[in-house]
């Protein structure tokens, strides 16, 4: 009896190493180094300027801001409390401020994130215009943008509110798209009132 434990014994750890080598071979094969996370930065900067370029050397936009990140991976660049201006059509800067940015690597595309002021200042064709909103997506080359959020466009003697906006500053258009009221002011009130 004792001889056909021992038996017993050594079939079933031969089973049980047999059922471990298995499954060894047969398990999933998962890089142990993937990195479940935020991505690295490339690099950082503090208090930094950028100037972005087209082809013809002109500047599309600006941002500055106390901080920015270069993912390494995909090139792209992500900014805290950003200052930026975006150029129109005809020269003119459009100067802002939101609570982030996001910008792609070939800098055809930034995301204005949160809180989103913009503002144009008036000159002798042209009255000064503020838009509010937030989570903006501009094409700084195309000198578009658009938002499904509220916006409000205020220039001297209206304000105007709506959900969901579209903009091309080459022809200097600034597009409600839903939910759409204003307030307008004449302007012998707005004479008046100075």
């Amino acid at each position: 009896m004792e001889r056909r434990y021992w038996v017993i014994v050594f079939v079933l750890g031969l089973l049980v190493i047999g059922t471990e080598a298995l499954l060894w071979l047969v398990r999933d094969r998962t890089n142990a180094q993937t990195f479940a996370g935020p991505p690295r930065s490339d690099y950082t900067l503090s208090d930094f300027t950028l100037d972005a370029l087209d082809s013809a050397g002109k500047r599309t936009f600006q941002v500055s801001g106390p901080r920015l990140a270069r993912r390494g991976d995909d090139g792209s660049i992500f900014v805290d409390a950003p200052d930026y201006t975006l150029v129109d059509g005809a020269g003119h800067p459009w100067t802002g401020t939101s609570e982030s940015a996001w910008v792609n690597k070939d800098g055809t595309i930034m995301k204005l994130l949160g809180h989103v002021e913009m503002h144009r200042a008036g000159d002798d064709k042209s009255e000064p215009v503020d838009v509010v909103t937030s989570d903006l997506t501009t094409w700084p080359k195309d000198k578009k943008m658009e938002t499904a959020a509220a916006a409000t466009i205020t220039q001297p003697g209206s304000i105007l509110r709506g959900t969901g906006l579209r903009g091309d500053l080459n022809d200097k258009t600034l597009e409600l798209l839903s939910d759409v009221s204003s307030t307008l002011q004449s302007r012998h009130a707005r004479d008046g009132a100075q």
